[in-house]
């Protein structure tokens, strides 16, 4: 696969931009609605995206050889889709055809998140959200 190839899995969804807490204990993760400065969270695509890592450093770049430890993706990801062997969803820009298909399936964040530039630090924990679950009618089929 080219590298061409590999960023156009990404769906443009912005779920992985979202600042993310995990529990210590259990090791689970929890999503926020609140998204990376860096996040244009109308277009759902990094402002800086070529520069990322100078402006965030802890910012995790997807590779080939790192999806195995970025199970705390969200399972709607294409990279950890095609990961686990579970294939593009069907919502998928690149199976619809449409860019605006993770939109209208209600996976993308579009209007749905803020600017951790608009929240205070200390307010990230309040704001956790439930609604990252995919739709029961677009669950993949056994």
């Amino acid at each position: 696969m080219s590298d061409a190839e590999w960023e156009s899995l990404c769906d443009g969804c912005g779920r992985c931009c979202l600042h993310k807490l995990e529990d210590e204990d259990t090791g689970r993760v929890y999503y926020t609605d609140v998204a990376c400065r860096l996040l244009d969270i109308e277009r759902c695509r990094c402002r800086h995206y070529d520069e990322r890592i100078d402006h965030v450093p802890d910012c995790v770049i997807l590779s080939r050889d790192n999806l195995d430890d970025l199970r705390w993706m969200p399972s709607t990801c294409a990279y950890r889709r095609l990961a686990e062997g579970r294939g593009l969803a069907d919502w998928h820009p690149l199976v619809s055809g449409e860019p605006d298909s993770v939109v209208r399936a209600g996976i993308s964040i579009r209007g749905r998140a803020v600017s951790e530039t608009d929240i205070a630090p200390d307010a990230i924990e309040e704001r956790v959200i439930r609604w990252l679950k995919v739709p029961h009618a677009l669950r993949d089929k056994p």
